[in-house]
C-alpha cells in the first residue's frame, strides 16, 4: 500500500515537471524575478507613503559608512574606495557651496568624459539640493547651447579634456551671464573659474543632510537628452522613480554584492549612470570605469579587473565578435551582460565564442515610463510582458524640460476609452505566442546608429545651413554586418549654385555629433514627396547607397580626405565587406 502510495506520488510529480516544462517552462525564472519585482515594489510603496524617499546619493552615502575601504570605482589602474568618493563628493559640494549661490532645486550641466570626478561632481551637487544635466560630449555648438539653456541651467562644469568643445561655446555663455567650471586647478580661459585648486581648500565633511531630502518619488533629479523623435535633442525628465528603477537593474537580473561591473558606456547616459554606476551602488559592488571603449583592451580589463559582469549596447558585441580570435577567449570571469541592442544572430556567435554568458537584454527609452527586462536568456528577445502601458500614477511620464508641446506630442490620448492615456514609444514591436517581446525597427523620424538615436530633423535643419543646398533629406540605410542605420542625406541644391562637397564635411563635422553625420550623399534633381507634401523616405532607404542600381551622383564621407569623395564600386564593395570601417 505504502508502496504504491509512493509510486503514485513520484509519477503525479513526474508528470507535473513534464508538464511544466512544456506548457510553462520559464515558471521558476518567472517566479523569482516576480518576487524581486514586488519586494522592489513594496519599497517603493514605503517611500511614497512616509514621504521620506531614500535616494540613489542616500545609497551611496550609506554604503560609505557600511563598507568604506570597499573599492568603488576603478579606473585606469587607480583605485577609489566608498569612502574616498564620499569624502571628494562632499568637497565638490562644499566647494560650490562656498563660492556659487546655488540654492536647492537649481540646475547644473555637466559636460565631462568618463572619469571618477564625474560622479563626484554628480553626487556632489546632488548633496547640495541640485538637479544634474548630463551633457553628451558628442554634440557640437548649437545643438550644445540648446541642450545647456533648455534645462535651465545656471552652471556649467566642464572637464579638464573639454576644452574645445568649450571654447565654441563661452562666448554666448558669458553674455548670457553663465558661470563656468572647469575641472582643473588652473585656465588661462578669461571669466573661468577652476575647480580643483579649490577642492583642498574646503573640508570634506558632509553638508546638511536636508539639503538633499526628497519627501516626493516623482520629483526630478536628472536630465539626460535625448533626440526624442524630431528636432534638436530634448531634456527627459529623470524622477527619482526612475533613477531608483534604474539603479535596481542589475540587482533584478541576478548581480550581488561580490560582482565587478565593467562600464565602457558613456555616463551621459541613462544606461552607464544610473544603471551601471547606480547598479554598483545599490549592490555595494565594484565598478571597473574605462573612459571610452576599446575592443582590443575589453577581455584584457576583463580579466586583469577579475569582472563578472559588464554593459553592452549591440554594437560593442559586435566589435567584440570582429576581433582576431584568441585561444584563451573564454579564460574569464564574466558571467553576466546587462545591455539593451544585440541582433540574434550576433548574440548567438558571442556566447558561442566568449562563453556561458547570461546575455541581460533590456528595452526602454530614457524619457520613457516603461521598461522591458528579458530574464530568461531568450535569444534575440527584450522581455516578456505586456507592451500596452498606461499612464498612471505609477507609471507616470515626466516629459521634457522646457517646451511643453514635445511632452504632449509623446503621449497617446484616449486610445481605447475615453481618458485613459498611453507613451508612444515610437518603435515598431513584435510579440511572439509566449509573449516574448522583439524589437524590430524605428519608426518616425529617427534611427540608431552607433548606440544613438539620430534626428533627421535636427540633420536636415543643419544641412540647410548652407546657402547653396536647398532641401535636404535625412534617412538610415542598412550596411551588413553593422547594428542600426547609418545615415545618407539625399539633397537638392538651389538654382544656378554648384555643389561644394568640402563645405558639406566642414559644416557636418562641425555642427554634429559623430554619429549623427550623414556618410552618404545622394544629389537629386527633385525631392520625392507624399500625397501631404512630406518628404518622401520608403523607396530611398530601399535603395541604400548601391551606386550599381542608382542613377543619382553618390558621394562618400572620407575622414582621411576630409571632404565628401564620389562613391565609387571600390569604396562601396569595401564598406560592404567590412574593409572600410564606418
Amino acid at each position: 500500500m505504502a508502496l504504491s502510495w509512493i509510486t503514485g506520488l513520484v509519477t503525479g510529480l513526474a508528470a507535473l515537471h513534464f508538464l511544466q516544462k512544456k506548457f510553462f517552462p520559464y515558471f521558476w525564472l518567472d517566479l523569482r524575478y516576480l518576487l524581486k519585482v514586488i519586494r522592489y515594489g513594496l519599497q517603493i510603496e514605503m517611500y511614497k507613503r512616509t514621504g521620506h524617499v531614500v535616494t540613489v546619493v542616500d545609497h551611496f552615502v550609506q554604503q560609505a559608512q557600511r563598507i568604506p575601504d570597499k573599492a568603488f570605482i576603478m579606473f585606469h589602474g587607480q583605485v577609489h574606495t566608498y569612502r574616498e568618493m564620499d569624502r571628494r563628493s562632499n568637497r565638490v559640494a562644499n566647494v560650490f557651496k562656498k563660492h556659487t549661490t546655488l540654492k536647492k532645486g537649481d540646475t547644473v550641466a555637466m559636460l565631462m568624459n568618463n572619469e571618477p570626478d564625474f560622479i563626484n561632481v554628480w553626487f556632489g551637487l546632488v548633496k547640495l539640493g541640485c538637479l544634474v544635466a548630463f551633457l553628451n560630449y558628442n554634440i557640437r555648438s548649437r545643438s550644445l547651447l540648446h541642450c545647456f539653456h533648455s534645462c535651465g541651467a545656471k552652471i556649467l562644469v566642464v572637464g579638464a579634456d573639454m576644452l574645445e568643445s568649450l571654447e565654441d561655446i563661452l562666448p554666448s555663455l558669458q553674455e548670457d551671464n553663465i558661470s563656468v567650471w572647469i575641472m582643473a586647478a588652473e585656465t588661462t580661459l578669461p571669466g573661468v573659474n577652476t575647480v580643483l585648486d579649490k577642492l583642498e581648500t574646503v573640508t570634506d565633511e558632509p553638508v546638511p543632510r536636508n539639503l538633499r531630502f526628497v519627501s516626493s518619488i516623482n520629483a526630478a533629479t536628472l536630465f539626460i537628452f535625448t533626440s526624442g523623435t524630431t528636432g534638436l535633442p530634448k531634456a527627459a525628465v529623470i524622477s527619482q522613480l526612475q533613477a531608483l528603477r534604474g539603479c535596481a537593474g542589475i540587482w533584478a537580473f541576478g548581480g550581488t554584492p561580490d560582482d565587478i561591473v565593467y562600464v565602457t558606456l558613456p555616463l551621459y547616459h541613462s544606461a552607464a549612470s544610473l544603471i551601471g554606476i547606480g547598479g554598483c551602488v545599490y549592490l555595494g559592488s565594484t565598478c571597473v570605469l574605462r573612459k571610452k571603449f576599446s575592443a582590443s583592451q575589453f577581455w584584457v580589463d576583463c580579466k586583469k579587473y577579475n569582472v563578472t559582469v559588464f554593459q553592452y549596447i549591440g554594437e560593442l558585441c559586435r566589435y567584440l565578435c570582429k576581433q582576431p580570435v584568441r585561444e584563451d577567449e573564454k579564460d574569464h570571469k564574466v558571467r553576466m551582460a546587462v545591455g539593451n541592442g544585440v541582433r540574434s544572430d550576433v548574440w548567438k556567435e558571442f556566447i558561442g565564442r566568449f562563453g556561458d554568458i547570461k546575455m541581460c537584454e533590456l528595452y526602454g527609452a530614457t524619457e520613457g515610463n516603461i521598461c522591458f527586462m528579458n530574464h530568461t536568456g531568450k535569444i534575440g528577445s527584450v522581455g516578456r510582458s505586456n507592451f500596452f502601458y498606461k499612464v498612471n500614477h505609477n507609471n507616470p511620464f515626466f516629459g521634457y524640460a522646457g517646451n511643453k508641446k514635445h511632452t504632449t506630442k509623446k503621449l497617446l490620448c484616449d486610445v481605447f476609452k475615453n481618458g485613459d492615456v498611453y507613451f508612444n514609444t515610437g518603435d515598431l514591436m513584435a510579440q511572439d505566442h509566449n509573449n516574448f517581446l522583439y524589437f524590430r525597427d524605428r519608426i518616425g523620424d529617427t534611427f540608431r546608429w552607433k548606440g544613438e538615436n539620430v534626428a533627421t530633423t535636427e540633420v536636415s535643419d543643419m544641412i540647410g545651413m548652407l546657402d547653396f543646398i536647398q532641401e535636404a533629406n535625412i534617412y538610415g540605410v542598412s550596411v551588413p554586418d553593422h547594428e542600426g542605420k547609418v545615415g545618407m542625406a539625399s539633397i537638392i541644391l538651389k538654382p544656378g549654385m554648384s555643389l561644394h562637397l568640402k563645405s558639406i564635411y566642414e559644416h557636418v563635422v562641425n555642427y554634429l555629433p559623430g554619429y549623427a553625420y550623414p556618410r552618404f550623399l545622394r544629389l537629386q534633381e527633385n525631392m520625392e514627396v507624399t500625397g501631404t507634401f512630406k518628404q518622401q523616405k520608403f523607396r530611398l532607404v530601399e535603395q541604400g547607397f548601391d551606386p550599381s542600381i542608382i542613377s543619382d551622383p553618390l558621394y562618400f564621407l572620407d575622414d582621411s580626405q576630409k571632404s565628401y569623395v564620389p562613391m565609387t564600386k571600390d569604396i562601396y564593395d569595401k564598406i560592404t565587406s567590412g574593409l572600410l570601417k564606418l
